[in-house]
């Protein structure tokens, strides 16, 4: 990398004001008697999030239990208040909109 084209990345990254938030989401989902029907309950969830919230949204663990996933929503904004503020609102709909999914455990990280 050329000294110019450093000095100008490093510039960019100096002066850019990013906020990246990551919320990672243990559910448990009761009920599920296979992989089948694992995934057929969790593909409406991951597009309703992705959809209302405007976030991208994958399950990234547990993707051979049953009734278990772990799912990972990032969001990217200018502001880290709006970030959390933001993601937050997800937990709550997940906690009081789909009573059908139990929320095990919840981690918020703003980068």
């Amino acid at each position: 990398m050329s000294d110019d084209l450093a000095i100008t990345y490093l510039q960019v990254l100096i002066y850019t004001k990013m906020s990246l938030g990551l919320l990672t989401l243990h559910i448990h989902l009761p009920g599920c008697q296979s992989l089948k029907d694992k995934r057929s309950r969790l593909k409406p969830l991951l597009a309703r999030l992705h959809r209302e919230f405007n976030i991208s949204v994958a399950e990234i663990d547990h993707q051979d239990l049953w009734q278990e996933a772990v799912i990972a929503c990032a969001f990217v904004s200018n502001d880290n208040g709006f970030t959390q503020r933001s993601l937050c609102k997800v937990v709550d709909w997940l906690e009081n909109s789909r009573l059908d999914i139990d929320l095990i455990n919840e981690q918020l990280e703003i980068i």
